[in-house]
């Protein structure tokens, strides 16, 4: 296991964004925890929404006065395939759980377990693949919480069942949203606490108009001509080729559009490239649609600079735990066409922020109307802004996180 080398932040420096008087009520939460340390434990660094966070999160952890520290599990192919079976069926997959499935997460799970050390007063486990380390960790003086950021609303019970031993170990579990909490946790100490955007991080900061022509002229992106972007893995949740029929239905009643489809290709998931080549497939040789990854240089800046010259950001989930590229999009004061599944609706409230679909059809609509419209749609990304700035910024976060420490100690 790795320990994430991390930059320092300064929590002060946010004060001119959120004000004096929340940067204040954190401070005053800290105190109480002064001198605790706690440990987030995921399965990659870099390359999706979890990662982002904890880039930001634990930096600011420690600036408050917490001895906090990030590491990283490890495991083979066959692990990381597992893993992602088990991410897929606890968001509603049909498939079966096989002998070999258990033997490898179990494995895994043990010699991940002998590698993370427990000298920590907290120790805060994200998502499934580093889950039932917990079950191998013998005498246990730290409170452990499994923090889940995938949509278990329907979860596969089969899977769900396996994994109920081990949960049922933890001392506090944090959600997204409620209607993710399942048995056995129902009747556990839970936290809802949603994912955040750091305002001044490199994909959210603001940049000059120079800046983002650079971006999309490297890339071969027309600033003259309406943008629409979704930024999100490869991923069947994701409906990339929903998107792009959504953009086609959009393209012959106006042929100019582009379509932007961007992400990063992330170590956990393998899986990405095999969506990757299907989605490609379904572009075919349309030259408006863009496939961007960070195999191509494309990283936050470029990201940041692509948002903030979009028209219309989607995010055409079938399942979605929260959908933080949602939340960047509408602090860039881009409206947003979403899934009205999972975390999406928490941020695109329909016909105030942008708009809620359930059909390719009704993504297309929208996404016309948006088009159409730029006054209207310019003051549902005002708004947009306003909503990030209320609920979804990193301060906040932080915030809700020590207040459950506090809670816990």
């Amino acid at each position: 296991m790795s320990t994430v080398t991390l930059r320092k932040l300064s929590l002060k420096d946010y004060a001119e964004i959120v004000g004096e008087g929340e940067i204040d009520e954190i401070q005053s939460l800290a105190e109480k925890l002064a001198d605790k340390s706690v440990v987030h434990v995921n399965s990659t660094s870099f390359g999706g929404g979890v990662s982002e966070i904890l880039h930001r999160l634990v930096p600011l952890m420690r600036d408050v006065g917490i001895n906090a520290e990030w590491k990283v599990i490890k495991g083979d192919k066959e692990f990381f395939e597992v893993t992602k079976s088990f991410h897929n069926a606890l968001q509603g997959k049909e498939m079966k759980l096989t002998e070999n499935m258990k033997k490898v997460y179990l494995h895994h799970s043990e010699l991940n377990a002998e590698s993370l050390g427990l000298d920590y007063d907290f120790v805060v486990i994200h998502d499934p693949q580093p889950l039932a380390t917990i079950n191998y960790s013998g005498e246990r003086r730290s409170k452990w919480v499994w923090r889940c950021h995938i949509d278990m609303s329907k979860p596969n019970d089969e899977f769900l069942g396996f994994l109920a031993p081990f949960l049922a170990k933890y001392d506090a579990f944090i959600f997204s949203l409620k209607k993710y909490v399942q048995k056995p946790m129902e009747d556990a100490n839970v936290a809802i606490i949603t994912p955040s955007i750091d305002p001044l991080s490199e994909k959210n900061k603001p940049l000059r108009e120079s800046q983002i022509l650079a971006t999309l002229e490297r890339y071969d992106v027309d600033p003259e001509n309406p943008i629409l972007t979704q930024v999100a893995r490869f991923d069947p949740w994701k409906d990339p080729s929903g998107v792009i029929e959504a953009y086609r239905r959009v393209k012959k009643r106006m042929p100019e559009v582009q379509l932007l489809l961007i992400t990063s290709m992330a170590p956990d998931d393998p899986e990405g490239w095999v969506y990757y080549e299907r989605t490609a497939q379904c572009a075919g040789e349309d030259y408006d649609i863009h496939l961007l990854t960070d195999i191509m240089g494309v990283g936050n800046l470029e990201v940041n600079a692509f948002q903030r010259a979009t028209d219309v950001a989607l995010l055409k989930s079938l399942r979605e735990g929260f959908g933080m590229t949602v939340t960047e999009a509408l602090w860039k004061e881009v409206p947003v066409v979403g899934g009205n599944v999972g975390g999406i609706p928490l941020q695109v409230i329909d016909g105030v922020t942008g708009f809620l679909v359930n059909t390719v059809e009704e993504a297309a609509e929208k996404t016309l109307y948006l088009l159409r419209n730029p006054d209207e749609a310019r003051e549902m990304g005002r708004r947009g802004r306003e909503h990030v700035l209320r609920n979804f910024l990193i301060t906040k976060h932080l915030k809700d996180y020590l207040s459950l420490l506090v809670q816990l100690s």
